[in-house]
């Protein structure tokens, strides 16, 4: 019996070194985003059922882009991303919080709508959330999985409900819902974010596909050089983003259930939250509490606390409440 007992302490403690290897391996993979890049981002519709369904241009774009860690603790990183535009134009761009064996989900419906959903311990255990937000900290999505690493291979892949992307989301009405998988693969020349996407018409009863869609995200390292400028920015502006931040996790923790509206009095969300983050930041000195009131107002102002009517998306190009 004795023996039995030191065998299953053994297999325990080994079972524990395990698990801490691995969440440290899976922490290094995520802090390997982190740096300056050159970004390509390259989407095409690859197909779709509709025998009349017209595909739309290819859509291509580059940047240069600083991503760092803001926050660390045991089992969460902060990433910032901030895109720099002809050398020393500084725009705020998407955050992605990692958090492991989370078991709190905000899953995406439709009309900017978001709902809470708790895992089982069994769903998050090994896994890693990667909590996505919008350039003003709004939710976007939310997907967990476990990062993988076999035959040198560093990867994290996920498939979650979101908004309609930025490149499209005030130019196509013809689809509500973007099903997308995401893969964020670690490389020797930096990662890449690998995307196969469908483009969803979801009704009140039932989601029918209108075409699937490629993406590739690609980074490539430069010289952290490259990207000075953006951390300088960041040194000056990181105070109200972070009570932005603060504030957000303060509505969300709140709420089982959000609704936001997309333009309120001809301006987005976006838009009031940087020219107050301007405002504040040329106050000396700063105030946290008197800018997180002022930030909380503001966001309250665009959040809804009743669903939105369903709509069909249409065969036009204009914008719907979506």
């Amino acid at each position: 019996m004795r023996k039995i007992s030191r065998t299953l302490f053994s297999l325990i403690a080994f079972s524990g070194v395990l698990h801490a290897q691995n969440t440290e391996a899976d922490k290094a993979s995520i802090k390997e985003m982190c740096g300056c890049y050159k970004v390509d981002f390259e989407y095409a519709e690859t197909f779709s059922d509709a025998r009349d369904y017209e595909f739309h241009d290819r859509y291509s774009a580059h940047g240069l882009e600083w991503i760092f860690v803001d926050e660390e603790e045991d089992d969460k990183l902060v990433l910032q991303h901030l895109l720099v535009a002809y050398d020393t134009m500084v725009i705020k761009h998407w955050r992605q919080d990692w958090l492991y064996e989370n078991r709190d989900l905000l899953e995406y419906n439709k009309n900017l709508e978001w709902k809470k959903r708790e895992l089982s311990a069994d769903e998050a255990a090994g896994t890693w959330t990667q909590k996505v937000y919008q350039v003003d900290d709004s939710p976007r999505y939310q997907g967990h999985a476990t990062w993988v690493h076999v035959d040198g291979k560093d990867y994290w892949e996920s498939q979650v409900l979101a908004p309609l992307p930025r490149r499209e989301f005030t130019k196509r009405s013809d689809y509500n819902v973007m099903l997308r998988t995401n893969k964020h693969k670690i490389t020797s020349y930096g990662h890449v974010h690998e995307l196969d996407n469908a483009k969803i018409i979801r009704s009140e009863n039932k989601d029918s596909t209108l075409v699937w869609e490629k993406g590739l995200n690609t980074y490539t390292r430069v010289d952290d050089s490259k990207c000075e400028a953006a951390r300088q920015w960041w040194q000056t502006n990181r105070d109200y983003w972070v009570d932005v931040r603060h504030v957000w996790d303060e509505l969300i923790a709140e709420n089982d259930y959000i609704n936001l509206e997309w333009k309120v009095e001809d301006q987005k969300l976006w838009q009031r939250l940087f020219a107050l983050g301007e405002e504040y930041q040329q106050k000396d000195p700063y105030s946290s509490a008197k800018a997180r009131k002022a930030i909380k107002a503001t966001i309250t102002d665009y959040l809804s606390y009743k669903p939105t009517p369903w709509t069909t998306a249409s065969s036009g190009e204009n914008k719907t409440k979506y």
